[in-house]
């Protein structure tokens, strides 16, 4: 479980493998109090960490995994955001995030506003109903309020808004129009999108 707070943007160490592959991440994490097996969501993907070095952990990517994020696009250098996985206790500071991506959204905008940026995110139709204005949504393992939601025949876009501190601390910071983000809905929303479906 985790909030979609970032505390940390790695980078891509090295890629192996062909089908299911290993990806290694620098980070500025003090890795001897991260435990083998434990979790981390790596760009909104809970990851489970396999083997580790000084400021650099592991983690097995499977072909399903691949094939339903944005993982696949990744190479060398690419920045990744970091959290790890929430202690009972800590401060509950974004939103509930389970690190299972629910689909690939596209970046359709990206203008600076004063000392923030608008972004526009479109989402296949299908995954339009799990989005509403000021609710929450996690882009890439950040937690964000929804500013609006229009769907059109290409899919929905949700526009967002990322103040200078969001900029300055995740890979947004790089981000260009036609990036692709792993998007991972509220989990409330999909409970009560379930059960309307029963209903």
């Amino acid at each position: 479980m985790f909030t979609g707070i970032v505390t940390d943007v790695g980078a891509v160490r090295s890629i192996e493998g062909d089908g299911d592959i290993r990806i290694a991440i620098d980070t500025i994490y003090d890795t001897s109090t991260i435990e083998i097996g434990a979790s981390i969501a790596c760009a909104g993907v809970c990851l489970t960490v396999v083997d580790k070095g000084q400021q650099w952990f592991s983690a097995d990517v499977s072909r399903e995994s691949l094939s339903v994020t944005n993982i696949s696009g990744w190479s060398v250098g690419s920045l990744v955001n970091l959290e790890r996985a929430l202690k009972v206790g800590e401060e509950l500071g974004g939103h509930i995030v389970t690190g299972h991506v629910d689909c690939v959204g596209r970046v359709t905008r990206l203008d600076a506003i004063d000392d923030s940026i608008l972004l526009e995110i479109l989402v296949p139709t299908d995954f339009g109903h799990f989005v509403v204005q000021k609710g929450s949504v996690t882009l890439d393992g950040v937690s964000l309020t929804v500013n609006k939601v229009a769907d059109s025949d290409a899919g929905t876009t949700i526009s967002l808004n990322l103040i200078p501190h969001t900029q300055e601390v995740t890979s947004f910071r790089a981000s260009k129009l036609g990036d692709t983000v792993n998007v991972e809905f509220d989990i409330l929303a999909r409970y009560v999108s379930r059960l309307q479906e029963k209903g």
